[in-house]
């Protein structure tokens, strides 16, 4: 961008000033009533925006392109802008064109990035918008988040090879990493921010290394909390969370040129208080979205969630990817949504109050950085008037967390009446034309819009008061931009004229005059309607000042009646759908009865066939299920988890009943799928992922597995899955399902004391295979693949061939697969030395007790008989 001619205009300076400050963001430029971009930031909006590419100084011999859009427009461009992966600084007139002397003063209000966004237009209502900052110490690793459209700020201490995984969680919209050229941060935040670009559409801020300097950052969130010290958040001195933490404030004052009080603490995320899901669980579960087409609908929050505000769909999107691990804390929202079932009415009461209710935590952000429009002042009145019959229905609970948000129910009467009296109902969102203050409030603004309003009226008298004075019948009385109000008398008639008029335009046929009284009554009128705007901005204000000093007790109402809508919608739920209240422990134990898929049984109906499950305890830890591709072996092992997550998020739950005990982490190993931008292959994925559950799963971990060692030769990938799944059963011993058309496999049922085996029932009839979807005790040998390939159309031909070809195989290489010697050989089992010790423990004893050193030959051969009698009568 060439700015070094000496023949710009003072405008096009300002620009060049502004742009250079602003070098990684679009620029859009105040010119009256129209954002102007220059460049290649016109270049850009003409390509992004499908705006008309124009040229500036066209005769010139460097043309300058230039692409303009409407300023009462501006958010709808936003955000297409926003969606584009840009970011916009918007650089407003700070002053009246009509006062300033020379170029009107302007400055840049706001930088508006994916990650700071506050107006509703521009954000999804049903999803956070997080900003985050990772921070890789010499001592440890640390992330934050922050949303500032609602004022959450997030920390947590994390190991340093967790820190994608946990982002790809998150699934910010914007990251922040130090400046490439930062030489103190090394290559670590280098290779994180290309990991990041090449697996995400996250997008990449750099700022400079000090916005991560320990010293500084606590000094910065020190300053902005007002506080001595970050103890009472649960944050130490020379904890790793700070300069995250320091430096998120850091670019949001940056960006936002703006009171940041909304953001009013830091929460530091224990992860032992929550349900781990990994971003591999998330995706394969289909939690959020589905995997074949990324799409909302038909995952798992879209299929559970009934809340009917903003607050409350984002609260419950956190209880589904943070469900909790204390159960008393998980008994404790049963309980609330039990209530709630049992007294529908109350349950369908709260529910009408909650339609319509405002988003609050958006609304208490917008006050509290002076963006709130006049319609919020509406919504929020309209809202707080609901709060007192919430609070009423909620006041006679019996549940301890009901009643606990009976009493947050902050009805704040006082705010209510103030905005009611001061904001017109049906107020304009926009101060372009006024109307916004409600007639009465203010009588200095009354006067003046009476002035306004009745002038046409005094004009009409004034003009016939005129005629009657002069007698001149075709007097007109008009007005222009130019002279104002004028009275304009034909030429033929100028010798009636009186003499206090005061010529001002000779036209062809007419004159025009002015007189003393009109000049002061335009004078009066004309300034009257810009006072009465000047004046309604300033009452605005004065009501964001007074309402931004609710905001705290706004934001626990908030979090309040968000909560209200995620019990009520989870009860809702239940009573709509049939679904149970699962019995919560501490045991490891899994015991389901005829359970259902949350999402297929909903789309499926009737036709849905539910199963039982039971692990842990008394039955054994690692379930092995085989039978037929197409079956449901995958749908039934994710259905497990699911309902898993679902109980101890708080929900009820698709079954006849169940008894869950409490996890501390799912892990999933499902599909085939490659990461090409990692340099990772379909098998290399699938270990990955595998290894990730083996080194990091307890014995109170739920596992789920779907065909590992699928991805190699058929020896390698079954050895693997031999081994891992012995692994599992004997150091680990966790709750394990593992799906497989390993039918080998099943052997380790015999071998194992701790796994057992079902297969998916099928019913064969005149070579036709017909699936019953139900799990059954026992193992199969039978994956029914050529059936399921003429299913889904292969020529006659193919799967005839694949027949003969199966028969040769399974006659040549399976035998040499199995038996007895060869299942010695592939298990190494802890439990079977032990039986071995206590079967022969009378022997161990005598050799135990043997004197070798004075043990004579036949006394030695007579021990060995003995011995070898013992053990065989064993």
């Amino acid at each position: 961008m060439a700015n070094t001619s000496d023949n710009l205009t003072p405008a096009m300076k300002q620009f060049h000033h502004f742009k250079d400050k602003y070098p990684d963001a679009v620029l859009f430029f105040r010119m009256g009533d129209f954002y102007e971009t220059f460049y290649e930031d016109a270049q850009i909006c003409s390509r992004v925006l499908g705006l008309a590419l124009t040229t500036r100084n066209k005769n010139s011999a460097n043309p300058i392109p230039l692409a303009g859009l409407p300023y009462h427009a501006v958010d709808a461009y936003l955000k297409k802008m926003i969606k584009a992966g840009y970011k916009v600084a918007v650089c407003e007139q700070v002053e009246d064109p009509k006062k300033a002397k020379g170029v009107v003063k302007r400055d840049v209000v706001r930088v508006i990035t994916p990650g700071t966004l506050t107006d509703d237009i521009l954000l999804d209502e049903k999803e956070d918008n997080f900003l985050c900052a990772p921070y890789l110490g010499p001592k440890g690793a640390a992330l934050c988040w922050v949303d500032i459209s609602t004022g959450h700020f997030y920390a947590q201490q994390l190991d340093e090879d967790a820190i994608v995984d946990e982002i790809l969680r998150l699934s910010p919209s914007e990251c922040l990493v130090p400046e490439k050229r930062e030489q103190l941060f090394g290559d670590d935040y280098a290779k994180l921010a290309k990991q990041l670009s090449e697996i995400s559409s996250i997008v990449i801020t750099h700022r400079p290394g000090w916005y991560f300097d320990p010293y500084s950052a606590e000094k910065s969130l020190l300053k902005h909390f007002g506080t001595n010290t970050l103890e009472g958040f649960g944050v130490d001195g020379d904890s790793d969370v700070i300069p995250p933490a320091g430096a998120l404030l850091e670019y949001l004052s940056e960006t936002q040129k703006t009171s940041l009080a909304h953001i009013r603490s830091i929460k530091l995320i224990n992860k032992r208080s929550f349900l781990h899901i990994d971003q591999t669980s998330l995706r394969s579960l289909e939690i959020l979205r589905t995997m074949r087409s990324e799409d909302k609908k038909g995952s798992l929050f879209d299929s559970i969630d009934q809340t009917l505000t903003g607050m409350g769909a984002r609260m419950l999107r956190g209880w589904v990817c943070m469900p909790l691990r204390q159960v008393d804390r998980i008994t404790e929202r049963h309980t609330a949504v039990q209530e709630l079932c049992d007294f529908s009415q109350k349950l369908d009461d709260i529910r009408s109050q909650l339609k319509n209710t405002a988003d609050l935590e958006r609304i208490v952000s917008r006050i509290s950085t002076f963006r709130a429009s006049p319609k919020d002042f509406v919504l929020l009145a309209d809202t707080l008037r609901k709060i007192p019959a919430m609070k009423l229905l909620l006041s006679e609970s019996v549940s301890g967390l009901l009643k606990n948000l009976a009493q947050g129910c902050d009805t704040m009467e006082e705010l209510a009446d103030l905005l009611e009296a001061a904001i017109e109902p049906e107020c304009p969102s926009h101060f372009r034309d006024g109307g916004v203050i409600r007639t009465g409030f203010n009588a200095e603004l009354d006067e003046l819009r009476g002035i306004s309003k009745d002038g046409r009226s005094w004009l009409a008298a004034y003009q016939k008061k005129q005629i009657e004075l002069t007698g001149i019948q075709n007097l007109k009385l008009g007005f222009n931009k130019v002279f104002g109000y004028y009275l304009e008398i034909s030429r033929s008639m100028a010798d009636q004229v009186p003499g206090d008029y005061v010529r001002k335009q000779t036209l062809k046929n007419a004159e025009r005059y002015i007189t003393q009284e009109l000049k002061e009554y335009e004078d009066k009128v004309l300034s009257a309607h810009e006072r009465s705007l000047e004046l309604e901005l300033s009452i605005f204000d004065q009501l964001r000042s007074r309402a931004a000093g609710y905001a705290s007790r706004l934001q626990v109402l908030a979090q309040c009646v968000g909560c209200i809508d995620c019990i009520a919608s989870l009860a809702h739920l239940a009573l709509r759908r049939g679904y149970i209240r699962p019995e919560m422990c501490g045991e490891k134990v899994l015991e389901i009865k005829e359970g259902k898929h949350p999402v297929v049984a909903q789309s499926l109906g009737n036709e849905f066939v539910s199963n039982d499950l039971e692990l842990g305890g008394e039955s054994a830890d690692v379930m092995i299920i085989t039978g037929p591709n197409m079956s449901g072996k995958s749908t039934y092992i994710r259905q497990s988890a699911l309902l898993v997550l679902m109980a101890q998020m708080g929900s009820f739950i698709p079954a006849e009943s169940a008894r869950i005990g409490v996890v501390d982490r799912i892990f999933t190993r499902v599909g085939a799928s490659d990461e090409l931008a990692r340099g990772q292959s379909t098998f290399m994925v699938e270990m990955t992922e595998t290894a990730n559950i083996i080194n990091n799963a307890t014995d109170r971990s739920l596992v789920v597995l779907d065909e590992v060692g699928r991805g190699t030769s058929t020896y390698d990938g079954l050895s693997l899955a031999w081994a891992i799944t012995e692994h599992i059963a004997n150091n680990i011993g966790c709750r394990t399902l593992f799906a497989t058309h390993y039918h080998e496999l099943t052997e380790l049922a015999q071998l194992l004391d701790n796994v057992k085996n079902c297969n998916v029932a099928v019913r064969e009839w005149m070579d036709e295979v017909v699936f019953l979807h139900k799990i059954v005790p026992g193992g199969t040998d039978k994956s029914y693949g050529i059936h399921v390939a003429r299913l889904a159309g292969l020529p006659a031909s193919i799967t005839a061939r694949s027949r003969e070809i199966l028969d040769d195989l399974e006659s040549t290489f399976v035998k040499e697969a199995s038996g007895e010697k060869l299942a010695r050989n592939k298990t190494a089992q802890q439990p079977q030395q032990q039986l071995f010790v206590e079967q022969n423990r009378s022997v161990l004893e005598k050799l135990l007790n043997l004197d070798v050193n004075n043990l004579t030959p036949i006394e030695a051969i007579t021990l060995l008989n003995d011995i070898k009698k013992e053990i065989r009568e064993n």
